[in-house]
């Protein structure tokens, strides 16, 4: 493993039960990486942390309600007390909501939705700062949607990709200059997953691009170079 490009590096990979989130931290694996995997179902966690040991990486679970702001708090606690540096951290876990149009937003759901979407990436930041710091390399990798630009009906869902967004530009702005610190965007456009079809139930699924090609790109993307700020869109 020694050879391989990700090496000694830690990840920390949010909603990698499953989908995108579960491709990406298998191919952070299959890189070299060690990965913190982080979902609420354990089960999930479970099957993707044996599918790593599998191709010969390693991987610790470690199941959480991101939801619960406490639960994160606990969480880089424990990674701290573990490792010095805290190398990739990849914001993937979401909700999609429902899709209405915004005066028919429900107020109790759109909290929900901003807490998980917008308020636990700060969250983590916040939490994982002090690690991130302490890596002589550390790349931030968020999840967005096209839906940033307004569609009918994608109101709060889009707001908070917009925002998850401008607050992850914000804190590459913030760091660059004082840190190693790179964070990157990456639009996955249309994959192969649970949210995909909840939000398009007509759309044949054989028709879209696999989850495994969104975590390949993200890793080509890390062990490349990459300035932070970059934005990336993932095509078929």
């Amino acid at each position: 493993m020694s050879d391989l490009p990700l090496s000694g590096k830690l990840a920390l990979v949010t909603g990698a039960s499953r989908g995108i989130g579960a491709a990406t931290a298998l191919a952070l694996g299959a890189a070299g990486a060690h990965v913190v995997l982080t979902a609420r179902t354990t089960g999930g966690l479970e099957e993707v942390e044996e599918a790593i040991h599998a191709k010969g990486g390693s991987a610790t679970i470690a199941p959480l309600d991101l939801i619960d702001g406490e639960s994160i708090g606990r969480l880089a606690q424990a990674i701290g007390g573990r490792w010095q540096a805290l190398d990739i951290l990849v914001l993937n876990a979401a909700t999609l909501g429902a899709l209405a149009a915004v005066p028919a937003i429900d107020a109790k759901e759109f909290a929900r939705l901003l807490t998980l979407n917008i308020g636990a990436p700060q969250a983590m930041i916040a939490a994982f700062d002090t690690m991130l710091r302490a890596s002589g390399d550390a790349r931030i990798v968020a999840l967005t949607s096209s839906v940033t630009a307004p569609r009918a009906y994608w109101g709060a869902y889009g707001a908070s990709k917009a925002a998850l967004e401008t607050l992850v530009g914000a804190y590459g702005e913030e760091m660059k200059n004082i840190s190693a610190i790179r964070t990157h965007i990456v639009d996955p456009g249309a994959t192969r997953t649970a949210m995909r079809a909840r939000a398009f139930p007509g759309e044949d699924p054989a028709s879209l691009k696999g989850p495994e090609v969104v975590g390949q790109a993200i890793v080509d993307m890390v062990i490349a170079d990459t300035p932070s700020g970059y934005r990336m869109r993932v095509e078929a």
